[in-house]
């Protein structure tokens, strides 16, 4: 939408996004093409009924008759054909451009170091890569296309219903600033709204990941009911999330359109007193009013796009916190490539931390030469994985080193560190 219609947020969140869009933007222009040609001939079939009253009916022009009905059919297939197209080739690219930001998103979340995975919930990440991502695509798929056409049609319908009768059109969105205000009262709070749900059900996915990874510990403890309470009450959080999103969606969506509905009464009015009185021909009348109907769907359309825009900029910006988070670990520019290893492994008091309090590792020294079998024991948790991290440069110490070789492991380029060190 334009000016106050617009969500502010589709500005730097998006930004990543649009970068995505730009080995797209020719077959994008060809649909916006086939959409602009199709509105133009939607555009033209209301004022049709100006001709078939004035000039067929009231002239009793039996051929104008026979030429209106030929061009109004004419036209009607010529406009379902290019909608249809439009349609189906902006699902195909949208459906790329969609897993293009998937795949982008898939390939950082491979270059995230495990203290990112430590202290972010397993659920909270499927959420945002299934949840947010599906919702985007979905807004994408639907949304987009549907925005363009309505706007187009809706400049165009405001132009001829100026060029047909200047003061039935100034009546006729008169209590359009009353809508706007009606919008904008709701669109911030619908935002919280679609933002709180999001969280709920990401709360909801991590409950169920770690719960079904220790179901063994839950039945041999005896907490099965805990548990299934726990889940009750996560769902009823929620279903009020849901509830309270869905009663500010109708109200951003529904009372700025039965503002404006208001206005088609008025019209009806005086535009009928006016062709009672003989200053309005009824053809112009009645293809002003055919215009003054099909003037209101798209803005109806456009305002309740605001509840559809608001959940994917919540969504956009989900995915886009996880796009934020820069690697840990960084492949340097003069990092070496090696195509043998001895395989000594030397660590000099290395420390390391996930940002939990105490140091999983705490200035832990040891060197196994070349052939040695060394052997790591302890309970859960003590860091026995950590050091395997370590040595595949998953994770970076705070402090100390770890060398390969007698090389700090920092030196080597990743793919070769890797490919000699397996775990």
């Amino acid at each position: 939408m334009v000016g106050d219609m617009c969500p502010s947020a589709f500005d730097k969140n998006s930004r990543p996004a649009l970068v995505l869009v730009l080995p797209y933007l020719r077959r994008l222009l060809l649909v916006l093409g086939l959409s602009l040609i199709s509105t133009i001939l939607a555009l033209f079939l209301p004022y049709l009924s100006k001709d078939l009253i004035d000039r067929a009916l009231l002239g009793r022009d039996a051929s104008m008759l026979g030429r209106i009905v030929l061009l109004f059919c004419g036209i009607t297939a010529l406009s379902f054909a290019l909608n249809t197209a439009s349609g189906l080739r902006y699902t195909r690219v949208s459906a790329e451009m969609l897993f293009d930001m998937r795949l982008a998103l898939y390939r950082h979340l491979q270059r995230l170091s495990p203290r990112f995975y430590a202290r972010t919930p397993l659920g909270e990440i499927v959420s945002r890569i299934n949840n947010d991502m599906g919702e985007i695509q979905r807004i994408a798929a639907e949304g987009a296309l549907a925005w363009v056409g309505n706007v187009l049609f809706l400049a165009g319908t405001i132009g001829i219903m100026l060029w047909l009768d200047l003061r039935l059109f100034l009546l006729s969105v008169a209590l359009l600033p009353l809508s706007v205000w009606a919008l904008t009262r709701y669109r911030r709070r619908l935002a919280e709204k679609v933002s709180r749900l999001r969280q709920r059900s990401a709360d909801i996915g991590t409950f169920l990941i770690e719960t079904l990874q220790g179901m063994k510990l839950v039945v041999t403890s005896n907490a099965q009911e805990r548990e299934a309470a726990r889940f009750h009450r996560k769902n009823e959080s929620f279903m009020d999330a849901l509830s309270s999103m869905q009663l500010f969606s109708y109200l951003a969506g529904g009372i700025p359109g039965l503002i404006l509905s208001a206005g088609t009464a008025a019209v009806f009015l005086y535009g009928g007193l006016q062709v009672i009185g003989g200053s309005l021909s009824m053809g112009t009348f009645v293809a002003f009013m055919a215009y003054q109907m099909r003037l209101l769907p798209p803005v109806q359309a456009l305002m309740g796009l605001y509840a559809s825009l608001a959940t994917a900029r919540v969504s956009i910006e989900r995915v886009q916190q996880i796009l934020d988070t820069p690697p840990e670990v960084l492949e340097r520019p003069d990092a070496v490539s090696v195509a043998h290893i001895r395989g000594e492994v030397a660590f000099e008091n290395v420390t390391l931390s996930y940002g939990r309090g105490v140091p999983v590792l705490d200035s832990v020294s040891f060197f196994v030469r070349s052939g040695e079998v060394l052997a790591i024991v302890g309970p859960s948790g003590s860091g026995k994985s950590t050091v395997a991290d370590l040595m595949l440069r998953l994770i970076d110490p705070d402090c100390g080193l770890v060398r390969l070789d007698g090389r700090d492991l920092r030196a080597f380029r990743l793919e070769d560190l890797r490919r000699h060190v397996v775990l």
